[in-house]
């Protein structure tokens, strides 16, 4: 049966009564004088609908809860148990400050001076390895 609100004008209270839908317009007796009191348009307004399975207030904003945290997705995927992508986010990587930058680009240019140095000393051995080469007087194969 559905609930309705009644006003009680000597009491001047408002109060509830549960009636079938065939007698609601009609006056109900008041709880506290027992006089008949009239009805009225509900002063509240409490409903629920249900969306993706879980019950939800009117007016739905659209959010879901998790643990006592709104949310705006429920969880998909594999997830730790009781944690939510949204609540628990991971910290992101701390950014390099301005003087970790300027080493790690020193160290950068270092290691390419190095290995201009190491080609050019490859070079120079290989080029001495084939004077020494040409000097060598033929040998003759026994």
């Amino acid at each position: 049966m559905p609930l309705y609100e009644y006003y009680c004008e000597p009491c001047n209270g408002i109060f509830e009564a549960l009636r079938s839908i065939r007698v609601a317009s009609e006056p109900s007796p008041c709880p506290v004088c027992s006089r008949e009191g009239k009805r009225v348009m509900p002063t509240s307004f409490a409903a629920f609908t249900f969306r993706d399975g879980y019950p939800r207030r009117i007016p739905d904003r659209g959010t879901y809860w998790h643990l006592g945290k709104e949310v705006k997705n429920l969880i998909t995927g594999p997830v730790r148990p009781n944690e939510h992508p949204e609540v628990n986010k991971p910290e992101p990587a701390p950014k390099p400050a301005k003087g970790d930058l300027n080493a790690e680009r020193e160290r950068r240019r270092l290691e390419r001076q190095q290995k201009q140095i190491e080609a050019k000393e490859q070079q120079a051995a290989a080029a001495a390895y084939e004077a020494r080469v040409k000097k060598r007087p033929p040998q003759l194969d026994v």
